[in-house]
């Protein structure tokens, strides 16, 4: 696992978190935040599997 899909997991998962306040206080700034948060999170985990594969296929 590399450290990008950590760190985009972490990113998600407080990207949920703040879109879900956001929902609870009607902060609509904070929901999209929140939207944001999850989507760079994703892109990142992706970044990081893609990575992994990358580096796995150079070993073979």
């Amino acid at each position: 696992m590399h450290k990008d899909e950590v760190t985009g997991a972490g990113k998600q998962a407080r990207g949920s978190i703040k879109e879900a306040v956001g929902k609870v206080t009607g902060d609509s700034k904070l929901q999209v935040d929140g939207a944001a948060d999850k989507v760079e999170g994703k892109v990142q985990s992706k970044v990081g599997q893609v990575k992994d594969a990358a580096r796995d296929a150079l070993k073979k």
